[in-house]
């Protein structure tokens, strides 16, 4: 398969965050070959799409639990330990794997119609999950949930992914699709050498180890006690050193970042989730400055509601403005690649999140025909990604491709019926709530 796309606007997301003008993206076999102006472009014999819009790589959510789109809406006054013990936790225990699945294809569809091609995954019934994701035709990291919890074996879960990884690869299906990953809760449902048990297990395998860190201030009270910080505990339990994604890390000192920044550990920013859930809003800008690797997550949809990371992007610059009382600290150039290469950065991927040769086609069309392109495509490039960021956001995604594959057309899936996978939400749901009532 070659595709060549043409459009006035291509957004490489480069570290510079260069904008293209009358540019071209070209795909061949599901890899990209050639971003760059079409008066520079190679001959081209493939298939030849001319768009109106706006190219950009396909976003990169860094921080997710999907499947919870049956779950949507529960407990949403609620902080988070509450929403957890009372409302989260009791309905998952009672979620079948056909349910996990049902959720997923719901939510894998509705990140793909925001223009996010990849999303991290921290749940359970892989498998099932995993098949949604591929109906689907996004992109997955799963992270298999382990907790040390009443009724749940860590062990049992840990050995689990390790026993998939190890038949299957890290990495499966058509355009390497799937990475596989382990998803130890936090550091106060597991004990430290439980966290170290699975780090052995994912650094043996070079596979990525996600964990949630310093959401709320009162999670890990035991935890800062005997170590001073989770980071501490998790560098003195010998977690740290391989590939390490660190989900929320709201509360860090600046001890914590200095630590994170030399052990090369990524973080998932939630700023949606965060601020709903009344956790707090995370040092982003010191973490940027540090080195940190920091992307952008949604987390689930019943606690930020929606799948929308171009919203978490605008979330994260006006919290880092407003924290800062300073509106230069973080701007539209820096958000949108928190969205994109910076999610793949750390998750230590360097095969998504940009348009660059040898990367994946996966590429999202943004239409001109809003009122935030108004001012025109030709505008200034700080004028036009301040209107991609500030003004447009995923509203105008009309089509998306992943490794090549056209999985988005005319703002729907071009693989799943979205009427027929809300109704299986909706069925999930009804029966989740005939149990509880």
């Amino acid at each position: 398969m070659s595709l060549r796309l043409h459009a006035p606007v291509v957004l490489p997301c480069d570290p510079s965050c260069s904008v293209l003008r009358d540019a071209v993206v070209d795909v061949v076999d599901g890899r990209i070959t050639y971003v760059g102006e079409l008066s520079g472009a190679p001959a081209f014999s493939g298939e030849v799409r001319s768009l109106s819009g706006i190219l950009l790589p396909g976003l990169v959510n860094t921080h997710a639990h999907s499947p919870m789109t049956v779950l949507r809406g529960l407990g949403s006054d609620l902080p988070l330990l509450r929403w957890l013990q009372e409302q989260m936790w009791p309905n998952e225990a009672r979620m079948t794997a056909a349910d996990v699945g049902a959720g997923m294809l719901l939510g894998a569809v509705e990140m793909l119609r925001h223009g996010v091609t990849t999303s991290t995954e921290m749940y359970f019934h892989g498998p099932e999950l995993v098949s949604s994701v591929l109906a689907a035709g996004s992109r997955v990291v799963f992270g298999a949930a382990i907790l040390d919890v009443p009724g749940m074996s860590w062990k049992s879960m840990t050995d689990e992914i390790t026993a998939w990884i190890d038949a299957d690869g890290l990495r499966f299906g058509p355009g390497e699709r799937v990475e596989l990953a382990y998803g130890p809760h936090s550091a106060y449902t597991l004990a430290p050498e439980m966290l170290t048990a699975v780090a052995v297990e994912a650094r043996a395998r070079g596979a990525l180890l996600m964990v949630h860190v310093a959401e709320s201030p009162e999670e890990d009270l035991a935890q800062r006690a005997s170590h001073g910080s989770v980071p501490a505990l998790l560098k003195a339990s010998d977690v740290l050193g391989g590939r390490v994604l660190s989900a929320h890390s709201v509360h860090l000192s600046d001890d914590d970042i200095a630590l994170y920044a030399s052990y090369g550990v990524g973080v998932a920013h939630c700023p949606g989730s965060n601020a709903k859930l009344a956790s707090g809003i995370a040092r982003v800008p010191a973490m940027l400055q540090a080195g940190v690797n920091v992307g952008l997550g949604t987390d689930g949809p019943a606690s930020n509601d929606d799948l929308d990371l171009f919203e978490e992007a605008r979330l994260a610059a006006m919290f880092a403005r407003v924290s800062a009382m300073d509106a230069t600290v973080l701007g539209a150039a820096q958000a949108l690649l928190m969205a994109t290469r910076g999610g793949a950065a750390a998750l230590g991927r360097d095969d998504i999140g940009a348009l660059e040769a040898g990367r994946w086609g996966d590429v999202v069309h943004i239409a001109a025909d809003d009122p935030a392109f108004a001012t025109g495509l030709d505008a200034p490039d700080p004028q036009l990604l301040a209107n991609l960021v500030w003004g447009s956001g995923s509203r105008r995604v009309t089509d998306v491709w992943v490794a090549g594959d056209h999985v988005v057309a005319g703002g729907e899936s071009t693989r799943v019926d979205r009427q027929e996978a809300q109704a299986g939400v909706t069925a999930v749901a009804q029966r989740l709530r005939s149990v509880t009532s």
